[in-house]
């Protein structure tokens, strides 16, 4: 374990737009502040600007509402094009009430609105956009991953981080969409505690507690912060992706 952890922003990252190689992006913004990446260093990147390369845009004004979309949409008072949107996004929806509507989205995500977000997202004219979570987060975070090390030399991890609201507790925190070159979860069964007795059930969310970290720098305003480098973690557990987070649906006592 490490008795000391530093995270930067990097600054000087420009506004993101489809196309954009984002792995590029990172490796100028290691030089140009400085920072030569060391191993066991972890680049958390925010999902929007992941998404944002990866064209992940929809006009919700070309959209057509389904029938299941409009009848939801009245009963949550939100527009039934940007209903429709989230639900083919989504798998089943969890709960809703007016102003609310929580999914289950195809990758496994238990989130509001399918992660799908109108806040710093760039108007064009007429055109209502909205952005959608990457297609592939722990695919996103694996090609950003290589590309550095290939770049540096040094094992690092990537994680793509977004914001979550959570059950039962105000305000949101920032989780792992996706991870590579780290354990997103550590499994510590078996291992003793202080006093020697064995961990029979403990499992670390590892890659969720550095996401949150960093999201005490990249905010959730107008900060403009979306990559941040966290240096001094240790781990010895096998690479374990973002998916690996989810808890199964047999093992979910409130599903």
């Amino acid at each position: 374990m490490t008795t000391e952890v530093i995270l930067k922003a990097l600054t000087g990252i420009k506004l993101i737009e489809p196309g954009d190689d984002l792995a590029a992006i990172a490796v100028d913004a290691f030089v140009q502040n400085g920072l030569v990446p060391q191993p066991q260093d972890v680049l958390v990147v925010a999902q929007k600007v992941v998404s944002k390369a990866e064209g992940r845009y929809v006009d919700v004004a070309n959209v057509e509402p389904s029938p299941r979309a409009v009848a939801l949409a009245a009963e949550i008072d939100k527009d039934p094009r940007f209903v429709e949107v989230v639900l083919g996004e989504s798998t089943r929806v969890v709960r809703h009430r007016p102003g609310l509507l929580i999914v289950e989205h195809r990758l496994g995500f238990v989130m509001a609105n399918a992660g799908i977000d109108h806040s710093n997202v760039p108007t064009l004219g007429a055109v209502e956009r909205v952005l959608l979570l990457p297609r592939d987060p722990d695919g996103s975070a694996r090609a950003l991953c290589d590309h550095l090390v290939r770049t540096f030399g040094v094992p690092i991890g990537v994680i793509i981080s977004d914001s979550f609201g959570r059950a039962w507790r105000k305000g949101t925190v920032g989780i792992a969409l996706g991870a590579a070159g780290l354990p997103a979860v550590i499994d510590m069964r078996g291992r003793p505690d202080l006093f020697g007795r064995e961990l029979r059930v403990t499992e670390t969310g590892f890659a969720d507690e550095i996401a949150a970290a960093a999201g005490l720098l990249m905010g959730q305003a107008d900060e403009a912060l979306p990559m941040v480098l966290v240096r001094g973690m240790a781990w010895s557990a096998p690479n374990a992706p973002g998916a690996s987070l989810i808890r199964p649906a047999e093992h979910d006592l409130f599903r």
